[in-house]
């Protein structure tokens, strides 16, 4: 019986070191490395709030506990940072306009309405012309259900290539990197 238990265990370890052995798919660009984590909402950190008045919706930043405890100021994310814009609409007066809390901000519906997401691993942007490519990053998107959204990335690459190149492609994550150290 022992002798069984030790030969079952054996066969399960070889099979989990052949699983780990095996090589990953080659990286393609595109949306769909990315994975949403299921438990982004009780386990990454909130680190910033933004109102958005043009489109009267508000945008909470999150990052992964991970990144956050490695992120140093005035340097590149690291590798495995995960981002993620998470967009509510804003409560609305008669006339349409936000209505603000006591402090001036905006109020939020509940319930997400979109996700964007910004992630960073090694040999990521690969394949992407000097026209799209942000370092290390890829984005996608998904509905405030978390489901993925088919649409083009076209216009974060473009944005965060265009504006943030000096700052890792990042908007509010390298700004409150260099705030908080």
């Amino acid at each position: 019986m022992r002798a069984s238990m030790l030969a079952g265990a054996v066969a399960l370890g070889f099979l989990a070191v052949g699983a780990a052995a095996q090589p990953r798919a080659p990286y393609t660009p595109g949306p769909h490395n990315i994975e949403l984590p299921a438990d982004w909402q009780s386990r990454f950190i909130r680190y910033a709030t933004v109102d958005k008045a043009d489109r009267k919706i508000i945008r909470h930043m999150y990052v992964n506990p991970e990144a956050y405890a490695a992120t140093r100021a005035g340097q590149p994310a690291p590798m495995g940072t995960l981002l993620i814009m998470a967009d509510t609409r804003a409560r609305l007066d008669a006339q349409g306009n936000p209505l603000l809390d006591t402090s001036g901000r905006f109020i939020p519906e509940p319930g997400w309405i979109a996700l964007g997401v910004q992630q960073k691993e090694a040999g990521w942007g690969e394949g992407y012309g000097p026209d799209q490519r942000n370092g290390n990053w890829e984005y996608a998107a998904f509905d405030g259900a978390g489901a993925r959204r088919n649409v083009s990335m076209n216009s974060c690459f473009g944005c965060h290539l265009g504006a943030r190149a000096q700052q890792d492609f990042t908007f509010t994550y390298w700004d409150h990197a260099v705030a908080r150290r």
